[in-house]
């Protein structure tokens, strides 16, 4: 049976770049949008490449013809160049899917966050959650995948406990199961063929952030130091933020503040271990 056309959005990113090995290891047809083609790196079998703006719906026109499905992963952590979460989380991911409608797209699937219904109040949720209402009402077929945090996020662990003393709100007690982006990729390629609206998916190890912490100061060899804090300076900290920066600033304080003290929880998948991820991380910066 032939596979099906898809265009991805996103493929220079931390995830997009594990998503698109995924599906040209899996022999799809593969079209990519970009900013620069040099950013690409040599790839075989390689994908076609299409040099456009998403944030400019008159510099797509060349991207669709012939696309079955549409996978992205545009959003930004940290706004720069001007760009708000609004911009490129909410806006650009619109005239992707006003695009792909156009063109007769038969699926989209967007690349979301664990309980982004719970954290629209905060800037990259509310811009996150206004494209997922967007989409659902499109009429196009799509899939929201909601992964709980790579193990990218989990390199804050690591930049304190390399000082010695890793800092958590609360009791540590929390659970997470943040997720590689290899294995990510994985989901995210398979969805294409599956039927479900929504997947909440995170790594193989659920782990408190007590555990998380201790595993990040073994990786440098140093001694167990969890200091925990009251919430009192957490809010403190928010509310700060929120009243004497920008959202360029604020923006991503307030998401790992917010979400530091919620259930991350979400179902298990996946064979890389975060263990294994701060060690190599470690050994990097030695």
């Amino acid at each position: 049976m032939k596979k099906p056309n898809v265009l991805l959005a996103g493929a220079t990113g931390y995830l997009g770049s594990y998503i698109l090995k995924e599906l040209l290891t899996n022999e799809y047809p593969t079209r990519i949008i970009v900013r620069h083609k040099n950013k690409i790196p040599e790839l075989t079998p390689a994908p076609e490449i299409i040099e456009a703006e998403v944030t400019h719906p008159d510099t797509l026109s060349n991207a669709f013809s012939g696309i079955d499905v549409v996978i992205s992963t545009i959003g930004i952590t940290r706004q720069k160049d001007g760009l708000t979460y609004m911009d490129v989380d909410y806006k650009a991911n619109v005239n992707l899917v006003n695009k792909a409608l156009e063109h007769g797209v038969k699926k989209f699937i967007y690349v979301s966050v664990l309980n982004g219904t719970k954290i629209r109040d905060l800037k990259i949720g509310e811009a996150k959650e206004k494209f997922v209402d967007y989409l659902t009402a499109s009429g196009l077929d799509f899939c929201i995948i909601r992964p709980n945090g790579f193990f990218s996020d989990m390199r804050d662990f690591l930049k304190m406990a390399k000082r010695g003393k890793v800092y958590l709100f609360g009791d540590g007690k929390l659970k997470l199961n943040p997720i590689h982006g290899e294995d990510l990729a994985k989901v995210c390629v398979s969805s294409i063929h599956l039927p479900d609206r929504e997947i909440n998916i995170g790594g193989p190890d659920l782990l408190s952030q007590n555990e998380i912490a201790e595993l990040a100061l073994a990786a440098y060899s140093k001694p167990v130091k969890i200091i925990h804090l009251p919430d009192w300076i957490r809010k403190l900290t928010l509310w700060t933020a929120r009243t004497f920066t920008g959202s360029s600033t604020y923006g991503p304080i307030e998401f790992f503040l917010t979400t530091m003290v919620m259930d991350m929880e979400a179902p298990c998948f996946g064979t890389h271990k975060l263990e294994d991820f701060f060690r190599e991380e470690a050994r990097k910066q030695s």
